[in-house]
């Protein structure tokens, strides 16, 4: 573990995990249990091209990377955040943990540069996901949940961007969202091909689906059982 600065708003988190740990800001958006849970779903090959879209403090990204580091190769990573105090979160974590696979890019991703064009092979996603505003809460942690600054479409449209063919995306949103989210994906040649829903106790109505997509792949999805996620 190298030595990092905190501010003394940040804390170190254990990520239950080798001992590796994450960098939190509490006064900024801290993530969920769906992050873990996406990074689970999530399936990784030998030499995969990560990027992880809305990657906030970087938790999909870097759980995804402790739970496949030992058994596949070659796994580099670009995190694309639009705050930049959540994206220099996740370059602590990288320096902290010794993860030299790991860039980050701030900015929009409707405004994604060429040279990730067709560059990755496979895409993480947890986006905002809950329409509305922010009446009661501050616009930097109510962008990270609804959808103010990015909507389902653009990300659709930069996961095709970013995608290699026959790369894959994998995302969550809400149940009642998932005829929206194969839509918009099939809209842009990526087909969804494996959905798992998530309940938050057994016999409940899921709140959550987690989404597979393939870029030009063809039509038929693997519904898996339903996930119960017990906060």
């Amino acid at each position: 573990m190298e030595r990092i600065e905190l501010k003394e708003s940040e804390v170190l988190e254990d990520m239950q995990l080798d001992g590796l740990k994450i960098v939190q800001d509490i006064s900024l958006y801290r993530f969920t249990s769906d992050s873990v849970l996406l990074s689970k779903f999530a399936k990784a090959k030998n030499g995969d091209t990560v990027a992880d879209f809305c990657a906030g403090s970087g938790i999909v990204a870097f759980h995804f990377y402790a739970l496949n580091r030992h058994e596949k190769t070659g796994l580099a990573f670009t995190l694309f955040e639009l705050q930049e105090p959540l994206l220099k979160l996740s370059e602590k974590t990288a320096q902290y943990n010794g993860f030299e696979n790991f860039s980050f890019q701030l900015g929009r991703l409707q405004d994604m540069d060429e040279k990730y064009r067709e560059k990755f092979s496979l895409v993480l996603c947890n986006p905002p996901y809950e329409r509305g505003g922010f009446e009661n809460e501050s616009y930097e942690k109510a962008i990270c949940r609804k959808e103010i600054t990015l909507k389902l479409g653009e990300i659709a449209k930069a996961a095709a961007f970013a995608l290699k063919y026959g790369g894959r995306i994998a995302m969550l949103h809400r149940a009642d969202r998932v005829a929206e989210v194969c839509y918009a994906l099939h809209a842009v040649n990526i087909e969804v091909k494996k959905m798992q829903f998530v309940a938050g106790r057994d016999g409940a109505k899921p709140y959550l689906v987690m989404i597979e997509g393939v870029k030009g792949g063809k039509p038929s999805c693997e519904i898996l059982p339903t996930l119960v996620n017990k906060k």
